[in-house]
């Protein structure tokens, strides 16, 4: 068959196109289109932008042109290009297959095309990154959102309740910078609203000491009930002028103080996928030190459940060792220098007793060693 291949990228003003032209079957040719768009269009547009220019010209126009997307006035379309070309010509939308496969090759181009053209507009404006001008636009900001800080609550059922501060500078993760914060002010019942107002308090109210300037943005993982807790929290400390918003997970919606209806970002949005990307990291953090607190205080109960072994041993086994697994692992050659052979011999009886949990600090071990070093809590 003579079939065009048509695909186009597209993010913010820029937009590209490839388009395959494959005669008798056999692919020929490739060409590739620098488009100007606007905001407002959708790809079903930016498709009927592109067929109305490309096949204007004379360039010969095959039997079947392949697309992702309907055009709009696509009946019109088609009856235009049959005058032109003087035969009968249809879209075709292959959703699997190998013309579905050509259709993919033909999109993956045009992104590259539409990656190589934001790389060269970031060497000549500093080389920031496009997600970050893009969550500007999405979230009509007034100031590029260069420093994003954003927390996260993590409990189960409402013990060991933890927070964690990630930060996001020019849209790459800045590790050094992240905290951690066990809550103080909850317990039982798990509240995320009041943890939240918690952190946020004790995060800028040090800022503010210290007189630190504020993020460019500040992001809660969660909805309207997070939010408005940390806004309550910034406004309780004085702030006035500050950015922050609301993520909330099961349908990406962002929320903004003093809207009742949550915002959607268009899921093709590099400024979206920045803020997916700051959220998930705030909330994977936040989960390994709760896993790791959680664990901590299981294992000191162990140890002190051993005859003989009270709370300064249990501590200076744990400064020695790092963890409960190492200590479970020790021998006498390792244990006695540490708290002498008594009690050494103390420690060996007891897991020689309950095999059990030599077992599972095999399985414990291979899950705490995958996690990332942990800055210290605030």
């Amino acid at each position: 068959e003579d079939r065009d291949i048509i695909s186009v990228a597209f993010e913010g003003k820029d937009a590209t196109c490839t388009i395959f032209n494959l005669r008798g079957g056999k692919l020929i040719g490739k060409k590739q289109l620098r488009l100007s768009i606007s905001t407002d269009d959708t790809e079903a547009d930016i498709y009927a932008s592109v067929i109305k220019q490309f096949y204007d010209e004379m360039v010969e126009i095959p039997d079947e042109i392949l697309i992702s997307t309907e055009p709009p006035e696509a009946d019109l379309i088609l009856e235009w290009l049959k005058k032109k070309a003087e035969k009968k010509v249809v879209f075709h939308y292959p959703k699997r297959g190998d013309l579905s496969s050509l259709l993919k090759l033909c999109h993956e181009n045009a992104v590259l095309q539409l990656k190589d053209i934001q790389l060269q507009r970031m060497k000549k404006e500093g080389n920031l990154p496009y997600p970050v001008k893009a969550l500007q636009r999405d979230l009509r900001l007034k100031t590029l959102p260069r420093k994003i800080e954003c927390f996260d609550i993590s409990n189960l059922q409402g013990t060991d309740t933890v927070a964690s501060m990630v930060v996001f500078v020019e849209g790459k993760p800045k590790k050094s910078f992240y905290r951690k914060f066990i809550i103080r002010t909850t317990e039982g019942e798990p509240d995320d609203f009041a943890s939240m107002f918690e952190v946020i308090t004790r995060r800028y109210k040090r800022l503010k000491e210290e007189g630190g300037k504020l993020p460019d943005l500040i992001m809660v993982d969660g909805g309207k009930g997070q939010l408005s807790s940390a806004v309550q929290a910034l406004r309780k400390l004085d702030y006035e002028n500050f950015s922050i918003i609301g993520l909330a997970k099961r349908l990406e919606e962002v929320f903004f103080p003093g809207e009742a209806e949550p915002e959607n970002i268009p899921k093709v949005s590099s400024g979206l996928k920045l803020l997916q990307q700051v959220r998930d990291e705030a909330h994977r953090f936040a989960i390994t030190f709760h896993r790791e607190r959680r664990s901590k205080r299981t294992f000191t109960s162990e140890l002190n459940e051993i005859k003989g072994i009270g709370k300064a041993v249990v501590a200076k086994l744990l400064t020695h060792f790092g963890s409960i697994n190492e200590i479970r692992r020790a021998d006498m050659e390792r244990l006695i220098p540490v708290v002498g052979e008594k009690r050494a011999n103390l420690i060996i009886r007891h897991y020689n007793e309950h095999p059990e949990l030599l077992e599972e600090s095999d399985v414990r071990g291979q899950e705490l060693n995958s996690e990332p070093e942990l800055p210290p809590a605030d």
